[in-house]
């Protein structure tokens, strides 16, 4: 009887463990809907920002989102494991590049530019420099693939900017596009360290240590905004905007991508980023009216095309030679790489 249980138990988790399985399915679950409420973002913090200074809205964004992971990991403290010091401190650095420094970046793009230029330029260029970086410091192997994918994302990026110079005299847009580019490498360096500096932390308390650390710093940032803003003029509708963010954005998008990122590589992982303009496109438009160029919607499908085939190009099958076939090179003596 003991044996036949250790059969089926064994049996389950190869099940749980192949690609088609649940458990291999679930981190990239997470991760699409780390990106849903991700694009639902921009569009969401430009109605803020609208009304109030970007650090505050910065500040008020992940102060409540911190207090929101904070009292969830309290209520849910039997099903996690306790952090220790250490873990607290690595956890609280990754908030600080991932929560602080990304966000200064953010709202003060947004408060510069149009939410559908972060919409395109944070999720696509984050997978960019994610994979140019991992291949500088010889973490991942670079290819051909690669190296053309990054050079053709990296003329989309040009050919978007570009776009931009049929703007009216004194606009801000171009300002605040360079603006989001410094926050995509920004998150790219927090997608690379998260990895080894959340390693065997439970992933509600890692969220909640980040993010409060971050929210933290925010809140010291934007204290000097908040002394000028006139609260009384601040419309419901931003305040219902805040609340969102702190809740779907923040919140549920942070932990979500915790979780992926324990299971998922990096470059895997931004891989989903490339979902993120597209609903970021959809808020922006439907909500707020927004639209692109068309030398920038040229840009886009260039940058996008070429993002894609750095990154996603390896992660792809490789294709098998024919029955009786050696591979490709073995004639010439070509070892494969180790």
């Amino acid at each position: 009887m003991e044996s036949t249980r250790q059969q089926d138990r064994g049996t389950g988790e190869l099940a749980a463990a192949t690609p088609g399985g649940r458990s291999a399915a679930l981190p990239y679950l997470n991760l699409l809907v780390t990106m849903v409420m991700f694009g639902s973002a921009f569009a969401s913090s430009k109605v803020v920002v609208g009304e109030m200074p970007h650090e505050v809205a910065a500040a008020l964004r992940f102060g409540g989102g911190g207090l929101l992971l904070i009292l969830l990991a309290v209520l849910l403290r039997r099903r996690s494991r306790p952090i220790g010091t250490a873990a607290a401190v690595r956890a609280g650095l990754a908030g600080l590049l991932g929560v602080t420094g990304y966000n200064i970046f953010f709202f003060w793009g947004l408060s510069l530019a149009p939410s559908l230029d972060g919409s395109v330029i944070v999720p696509v260029l984050s997978p960019v420099l994610t994979t140019a970086s991992l291949i500088l410091l010889r973490r991942e192997k670079a290819s051909w693939t690669r190296i053309t994918g990054l050079a053709v994302g990296a003329l989309g990026a040009v050919v978007f900017f570009l776009g931009i110079g049929g703007q009216p005299a004194g606009s801000t847009r171009l300002a605040g596009d360079l603006v989001f580019v410094a926050g995509a490498a920004c998150w790219a360096a927090y997608s690379i360290l998260s990895k080894s500096l959340l390693a065997g932390i439970d992933p509600l308390r890692a969220t909640a240590w980040g993010t409060s650390v971050g929210g933290l710093a925010l809140i010291a940032l934007a204290v000097p905004g908040m002394a000028e803003t006139q609260w009384q003029t601040v419309s419901g509708t931003a305040w219902a905007n805040v609340v969102f963010l702190a809740v779907g954005p923040t919140a549920v998008a942070y932990l979500f991508y915790y979780r992926g990122l324990r299971s998922v590589s990096p470059s895997s992982a931004t891989v989903l980023m490339f979902s993120v303009p597209v609903f970021g496109s959809f808020f922006s438009t439907v909500f707020l009216g927004e639209s692109f160029t068309g030398v920038q919607l040229a840009g886009t499908l260039v940058m996008l095309a070429g993002a894609l085939f750095a990154v996603a190009g390896p992660l792809l099958p490789a294709r098998r030679p024919a029955p009786g076939r050696a591979p490709e090179g073995a004639a010439r003596g070509e070892r494969e790489p180790a």
